[in-house]
């Protein structure tokens, strides 16, 4: 009974050094700089629903009087020039967007930007959003698919019949240099590892058209995938280059890292990062304000330097 007692605390010895080792080995503080003037601000954010019907409790309409300030405190801490978001839903009844609490604060209290797929929630997909400075950038078109057998189907669901999930889209000329970008934002699945497989799959489909015609393509967002993974290998061969992301993206809203990003920056045509991407792995005014970090790149829009 001794050494059964023994082999189990060493055990639970080991693991609880396994798990120290892996925090430590997807954590670590990176700090922000300010953008190079010629460059473009490109960040991936997941920002959780909010569940309008529940008082309180997590991700509850209470809890986001609680994290909507450090909410906006992360936003600005990004100062980026386009901000990809996903899960920015107040959930109320089935895919009714017609409340949208996050997306209507941050507008309102960063008035210098706008937001795309922001309409009637019944003919545009209202959760992911991509905030742009209007200075800096002239929308030009968006658009949406489902991850879905029927795409073009609104909330249609995914391929085994799970949760409605999507990418938007939009394209954007950009001020400064006269130059033309599209940003595709994409949120997967992350029970299915066939739905995000089959979703990867469309998303190049989709996209096999302005990658072939050269365009400056810029795919982001929620994966739940780590690099190395068949899903970003599939997107990889269609043409997209990801970004290096060091550490974790998500952190279970306690700062736990506990495995490497699910969140990405990957690029097609003539852009090219200008330095390795930044994961802010920081509370906001003492808070999380979300379950996921956000991950920001500085980008050259003529292509490799």
């Amino acid at each position: 009974m001794r050494r059964v007692l023994k082999g189990l605390v060493f055990g639970l010895v080991g693991l609880a050094l396994a798990a120290c080792a892996q925090v430590w080995r997807h954590s670590g503080t990176a700090s922000l700089a300010g953008a190079p003037a010629d460059a473009l601000r490109l960040a991936s954010y997941n920002v959780h629903y909010i569940v309008l019907s529940q008082a309180d409790g997590p991700w509850s309409r209470g809890d986001w009087e609680r994290r909507k300030r450090p909410l906006d405190a992360a936003f600005k801490a990004l100062d980026a020039d386009l901000v990809a978001f996903q899960e920015m839903e107040s959930f109320q009844n089935g895919s009714d967007g017609s409340v949208n609490l996050a997306r209507d604060w941050l507008l309102a209290e960063n008035p210098g930007y706008a937001a795309t797929h922001h309409g009637d929630w019944r003919q545009v997909p209202q959760t992911q959003p991509i905030f742009y400075r209007a200075d800096r950038l002239a929308p030009l078109d968006e658009g949406w698919f489902f991850f879905s057998d029927t795409p073009d189907v609104i909330y249609s669901r995914t391929f085994n019949g799970s949760w409605p999930a999507f990418a938007s889209w939009a394209r954007f000329r950009d001020l400064q240099s006269g130059e033309e970008l599209r940003v595709v934002n994409v949120h997967f699945e992350f029970k299915s590892g066939s739905n995000r497989r089959l979703s990867a799959a469309l998303v190049g489909e989709r996209l096999a058209a302005p990658l072939a015609a050269g365009e400056r393509v810029m795919l982001v967002g929620d994966l739940n995938a780590r690099l190395g993974a068949t899903t970003v290998e599939i997107l990889e061969a269609a043409g997209w280059d990801f970004l290096p992301v060091a550490g974790a993206t998500y952190h279970f809203n306690r700062g736990l890292n506990l495995f490497g990003a699910i969140d990405h920056i990957a690029l097609a045509g003539p852009v090219a990062a200008l330095g390795p991407p930044v994961v802010l792995r920081q509370q906001f005014e003492g808070e999380w304000p979300t379950d996921h970090y956000p991950l920001v790149a500085d980008l050259a829009l003529s292509g490799p330097p």
